[in-house]
């Protein structure tokens, strides 16, 4: 099958030659060089599979019982375990729920060594409420139910790290954190809007190293590959659409904490508002979305606690509204998920991965004419497996180990070409009530609290 360069995200390469040849033969020679070149590098740069366009979504701190623990057929709890042996019922969770402790600390000691049973010791989180104890029925985010009873949810995949936002950004953007294991953060105080390389002077990230089991503090400005510089290298399109420097979620933009591609050209190119996405994905007869999209949404839209879900669910249906009814979404894969477990109650183990994680599970969703509607997907999963099916899918290398050795989700699809494909899903918005300014600056501030296990261990007596 021959396809055009444009058509898998490719810059075609102008072959003419730049010096005057003489004779015909000469010219014809390099001619069909210059065609049988481009037509290698096509090969090797088209995609494996007929995914064009990948598009991953991310959303903060829910885990997957707490959005998706009630729904049929899947590996859903509704009962929690305490430190004490008892188990309770989840109870409802709140438009508005709470922010709970989901640090390092924190998301270790829930963990118990896999007893799943000691998130009522982290902070916010005891008696006599157990807030983190908490759930969502389909009646609370019908359309997030609707996704997954209509495309494909996996019950088996986990944030990367046992940690906070900052680091699960970097692993979806480079399999690794560099052994970063918090937020940034500066003389004990929580950082504002600016994370990475924009942090402000005495700006620190916690790094842990296995092999002398030492802490250390280290600048939250990093430098390593990402999955940007492996589609940079094969001429392959990206964008990463997220909040803009000053705007609330711009800490979540993962690529400010990249020096090359913070100082480098990439930067004005490909990292670009969030609110560009829709107008990039609904043109219905010009596809103008790149190969690869990282879309992150402000704090309003986040999820994060204490912002609404109805709000977050809202903005996420219209930015997967707008891909279905543009000219990319035959040829797009949308892979939805969560930075992290938000502290809220999972009961599923993570498996030990190394000395970082896996972290609690988190609901993933995958929307695409290529799943086979209604699948509950249970191999295990990660954020490296987004990154694996990216580069699986255009034949790139591997970043780290995390990457190399994680399922690809490759299995996940139905790319028989007899298959009938999943049709677009169009979903209405739901009720959200709105916010004063007045909330939304509260809001703001609440979701660049972090709370330490130092608080945990000051506050659970």
């Amino acid at each position: 099958m021959l396809l055009h360069l444009s058509e898998v995200g490719v810059t075609p390469l102008n072959c003419a030659p730049s010096v005057k040849i003489y004779g015909g033969f000469m010219k014809r020679t390099l001619r069909w060089l210059g065609v049988i070149f481009v037509g290698f590098l096509s090969l090797a740069q088209a995609q494996v599979t007929p995914v064009r366009h990948v598009v991953l979504i991310f959303k903060e701190n829910r885990s997957f019982d707490h959005m998706f623990g009630t729904m049929p057929g899947v590996n859903g709890a509704t009962r929690g375990k305490l430190s004490s042996g008892r188990t309770i019922p989840l109870s409802h969770a709140p438009d508005r729920s709470g922010d709970y402790a989901h640090d390092w600390g924190a998301v270790l000691r829930a963990i118990n060594n896999g007893k799943m049973d000691a998130f009522d010791t982290t902070f916010r989180c005891g008696k006599p409420k157990y807030l983190c104890y908490s759930q969502y029925s389909a009646k609370d985010i019908p359309n997030y139910f609707a996704y997954a009873k209509n495309y494909l949810i996996a019950d088996n995949f986990f944030s990367s790290m046992t940690g906070p936002s900052f680091p699960n950004h970097q692993y979806t953007i480079a399999s690794q954190a560099n052994g970063v294991i918090s937020n940034p953060g500066r003389k004990g105080q929580n950082l504002p809007r600016k994370w990475g390389c924009d942090s402000p002077p005495g700006a620190f990230v916690v790094s842990y190293d296995p092999n002398t089991k030492e802490f250390s503090q280290i600048s939250p400005c990093q430098d390593y590959q990402t999955l940007a510089d492996l589609l940079d290298a094969m001429g392959i399109s990206w964008k990463y659409y997220a909040p803009a420097e000053g705007t609330p979620g711009y800490q979540w933009s993962a690529f400010d904490a990249i020096k090359h591609i913070r100082n480098g050209v990439e930067w004005q190119r490909n990292v670009v508002s969030y609110t560009q996405f829709v107008s990039d994905a609904s043109d219905p007869t010009n596809c103008k979305l790149p190969a690869v999209s990282w879309l992150v949404p402000d704090t309003h839209d986040s999820e994060h606690p204490t912002a609404q879900m109805s709000q977050g669910q809202n903005w996420t249906t219209a930015q997967i509204n707008a891909v279905m009814t543009g000219a990319c979404w035959l040829s797009t894969a949308i892979f939805l998920t969560w930075d992290d477990n938000g502290g809220y109650y999972d009961h599923v183990a993570p498996p030990s991965l190394d000395a970082y994680g896996a972290g609690i599970r988190v609901p993933l969703l995958i929307i695409s004419p290529f799943v086979k509607p209604g699948t509950v997907y249970s191999k295990f999963g990660t954020f490296d497996s987004l990154l694996a099916f990216v580069e699986a899918n255009w034949r790139l290398r591997n970043l780290t180990q995390r990457d190399a050795k994680a399922n690809n989700l490759m299995d996940a699809f139905h790319f028989a070409k007899d298959a009938e494909p999943a049709p677009a899903l169009l979903l209405p918005m739901q009720k959200a009530p709105k916010l004063s300014p007045q909330q939304l600056k509260l809001l703001d501030r609440q979701i660049l609290e972090d709370h330490s296990e130092d608080e945990a261990n000051e506050t659970q007596e």
